[in-house]
């Protein structure tokens, strides 16, 4: 996680990226943008604030070469000689031109900045922003008609609520490599911005462990569980999976196993997903790892443990208690009504 407290913004450029499937051509800026105070103050929070919460980290694939990352290359050397900014800024979009190899891949502004003053790991650092504007809304502009009245016209610009894609390259590294942080908003090809223009894996720490470990589970729920016992199970697996990370400081993969399933079959079953999701996901699942409290109250917000049912009733299971689902919850089959039935056991409405 990143400090943006003392950060500041030091050099900034803006170019067009063009989609190569499409034939298109990129236009390019000469000079740094020049900001008045309130456009700064505002350019500088869209562009730092979607990094103010980010746990997880990334590392170049090839690390030890900088040459074979291009965008590592380039912020290399940029942090070398800062004058070569504005070059190598065109040689990041020139980069990223390359990788629009289909006509999904949207055109766009490209937002290149330098940024002095992030703190990481109680350490101040400089980095640089690479973001990528992919969508502009409508807006209106009043203006002054030749009449003296005032009347609306319709424009397009860039929204700021969040930013579309941007990565941080910071200027340290550790064993892994350059230390890179990114946001994809826009997630509708997962190989153009993390894998073909940056080019990283995530950092092989306790973060990563945790999420994909988590998010093997939340699969492993949707495709065995849920087929095989129904969404009350589905979602009181979950629940035990939340709980067993929140009591534990560390996880441990035998006795995770031997708190959250009572039956041997589904021990196989989570052994054999196991080795699909790792081949499926390029990544390996720890046995034992230490529980990033952060990341495990970003992931249990996506774990759904909602029963929907087809009478237009929905039943909200918490995943903070792996007791509701099997102490307050009972599943039946009504002879008369033909229908299966939940039974839901309270004390009083709130």
């Amino acid at each position: 996680m990143i400090k943006k407290t003392r950060a500041e913004i030091t050099k900034c450029i803006l170019h067009k990226v063009a989609n190569k499937f499409n034939s298109g051509q990129n236009v390019f800026s000469e000079d740094l943008i020049r900001f008045d105070q309130e456009s700064y103050d505002l350019m500088k929070n869209f562009l730092m604030k979607p990094f103010g919460n980010l746990t997880q980290s990334y590392r170049f694939v090839n690390h030890e070469d900088a040459r074979l990352d291009p965008l590592n290359n380039f912020t290399s050397e940029i942090f070398k000689e800062e004058a070569a900014f504005v070059d190598y800024s065109k040689s990041i979009v020139n980069h990223l031109f390359e990788q629009s190899n289909s006509a999904q891949i949207k055109t766009g502004d490209v937002i290149v900045v330098f940024i002095e003053g992030i703190e990481y790991k109680d350490v101040l650092t400089e980095a640089v922003g690479v973001f990528k504007i992919e969508n502009k809304v409508d807006f209106f502009q009043t203006y002054l008609d030749d009449n003296e009245s005032f009347d609306v016209v319709v424009q397009k610009g860039i929204s700021t609520k969040r930013i579309d894609k941007g990565c941080l390259v910071l200027n340290t590294a550790d064993a892994e490599g350059t230390v890179v942080f990114s946001v994809d908003n826009h997630n509708y090809d997962a190989q153009y911005w993390i894998n073909n223009f940056l080019n990283v894996k995530l950092a092989d720490d306790y973060n990563s462990h945790t999420q994909s470990y988590l998010e093997m589970c939340k699969e492993f729920s949707e495709e065995v569980i849920k087929p095989e016992l129904g969404m009350q199970q589905q979602g009181n697996f979950l629940a035990n999976t939340v709980d067993y990370f929140k009591e534990n400081e560390s996880v441990d993969y035998a006795t995770f196993k031997d708190e959250v399933f009572t039956d041997e079959k589904h021990k196989e079953q989570f052994d054999d997903y196991k080795k699909h999701f790792e081949n499926l996901n390029d990544v390996l699942i720890r046995n034992n790892f230490d529980v990033s409290g952060v990341v495990l109250k970003k992931e249990k917000s996506k774990l759904k443990t909602e029963i929907k049912l087809d009478t237009n009733i929905n039943i909200k299971l918490d995943v903070d208690a792996p007791e509701a689902a099997s102490e307050y919850i009972e599943r039946g089959y009504d002879e008369e009504k033909k229908m299966k039935y939940y039974k839901v056991y309270f004390n009083e409405e709130k």
